[in-house]
């Protein structure tokens, strides 16, 4: 970069600093699959951008289940920007929240200063959706973010540390239960990893009590797992799940929870310090938007180039954009593959734009879909081949490992999966912190009688 470059304009006080540049300028709010797909298209083109995260890194999120049952570090599956762009001569990160956008002026309001942009892309994501459940949102725990899995981790082995501690048979009960409300790839990726833990870990770590203690409930309030994949993959792992132990709850849904009893619809209850929250995603973007472009999840409405309706220089990729069409009467699914492929075509489509070349609109190419059940279990869709089992789990296994960023990242997550293979070892179970949950136990509760509860 010549010294001309490294001139910056920090004239405005609450300005966000940048190289000077007389190439338009495309700003990037959020760094996940869609927005550094976009990204890696543009590095070295004639434009300048700008990558704007309330994080420095990249999350690899389909693996956070691994980090809440302490099968993986959290570095193992994180990525520094700076790393991701260092070479990229035309790509600036900056770390900051956008909190508002004001298109008459093409201009970002941040919580470290504003700035303006020629274009803006917005590949924010969703966040947890608990559908208006207060008391559940206050005291669960969602995994929409890599401290969520931390979270989930501490508070797991803080329960079952005082699980050996207590003598009141219903506590114990209650510290061992899992629940986890949601049967898409997340909720049962985490069910069978749970379930694992409870087989292979807790014999060792946990003699005080039998194994047979830790029950892992299932909540799905539709009448299959895996609602977006084939009826074979949902037969598969509900099978798979049932033989590890968990308790399959289908049309049923979770509408109360005070801490320690979930409240089901059907009026059941359970017992359970944990909860886990995999049910829903909405989609999260700073204000400034017009609610009449917003649609169903909280969505952003775009034409067939991911532009904006309403905007003519504001986009969306990923699980923020909802395209609907004849073929996508609901927009893409929110899934990786989506946002990468509309990261990658927005990038040509910007590049078009300003060389004054024709635009061609947005086609997705499905590739299939993946979700694992425990070790060498898994269940595949490619195309007219349905398949479950071992060479399933080993096609994940190959898939999610290709797509972590970072060498490193590879060899750790690589070399963890190969000491699992052979051992079921997970050694991270260290609580580092203490996590304090925000319970709101009713003490009228406390009174449930066991008889009121699903038998276990």
């Amino acid at each position: 970069m010549t010294k001309n470059h490294m001139k910056t304009h920090c004239s405005i006080l609450d300005s966000i600093c940048l190289p000077d540049s007389k190439l338009p300028r495309i700003v990037i709010i959020g760094g996940g699959f869609g927005g550094l797909a976009l990204v890696e298209k543009l590095k070295n083109k004639d434009v300048q951008v700008v990558l704007l995260d309330k994080n420095n890194f990249h999350q690899f999120q389909p693996l956070f289940y691994q980090v809440a049952t302490s099968a993986l570090e959290p570095d193992s599956i994180a990525f520094p920007f700076r790393k991701q762009i260092s070479g990229y001569k035309n790509v600036s990160f900056r770390l900051a929240n956008v909190v508002e956008i004001q298109p008459s002026s093409n201009t970002l309001i941040t919580d470290k200063g504003s700035l303006t942009y020629d274009s803006l892309v917005l590949a924010t994501g969703t966040e947890t959706n608990f559908f208006g459940l207060e008391n559940v949102e206050r005291n669960c725990l969602g995994m929409k973010d890599i401290r969520d899995s931390l979270n989930i981790r501490h508070m797991m082995l803080q329960n079952l540390e005082q699980a050996t501690i207590t003598c009141n048979n219903e506590d114990r009960d209650a510290l061992t239960n899992f629940v986890i409300v949601g049967g898409g790839p997340a909720g049962v990726e985490m069910a069978g990893s749970l379930a694992e833990f409870c087989k292979y870990i807790l014999p060792k770590d946990y003699p005080e009590y039998p194994a047979s203690l830790m029950h892992i409930y299932l909540v799905e309030a539709s009448n299959e797992l895996l609602g977006t994949m084939s009826k074979n993959a949902s037969l598969k792992t509900l099978k798979y799940l049932k033989k590890l132990g968990v308790k399959v709850l289908l049309n049923e849904s979770v509408i109360d929870y005070n801490g320690k009893v979930v409240q089901t619809k059907s009026g059941n209850t359970l017992l359970a310090r944990n909860l886990i929250w995999t049910a829903g995603v909405k989609g999260h973007f700073p204000r400034g938007i017009d609610k009449e472009h917003i649609t169903n999840g909280n969505r952003l409405k775009t034409d067939a180039y991911l532009k904006v309706e309403g905007y003519n220089n504001i986009y969306a990729i990923g699980d923020i954009a909802s395209l609907i069409s004849k073929d996508t009467p609901k927009g893409h699914p929110q899934v990786a593959q989506v946002a990468i492929q509309q990261g990658k075509h927005l990038a040509m489509t910007l590049m078009n734009l300003i060389n004054k070349k024709p635009l061609t609109p947005f086609k997705y190419k499905d590739k299939g879909s993946l979700a694992t059940v425990g070790k060498r279990r898994a269940v595949a869709d490619l195309g007219n081949f349905k398949f479950a089992g071992y060479l399933a789990w080993l096609l994940w296994s190959i898939v999610h490992l290709m797509s972590i960023s970072g060498f490193r990242n590879k060899l750790m997550v690589g070399f963890n999966w190969a000491v699992s293979y052979f051992t079921y070892e997970k050694s991270n179970r260290l609580i580092i912190r203490n996590f304090k949950p925000n319970l709101n136990i009713d003490e009228s509760t406390e009174a449930i009688s066991k008889k009121d509860l699903i038998p276990k």
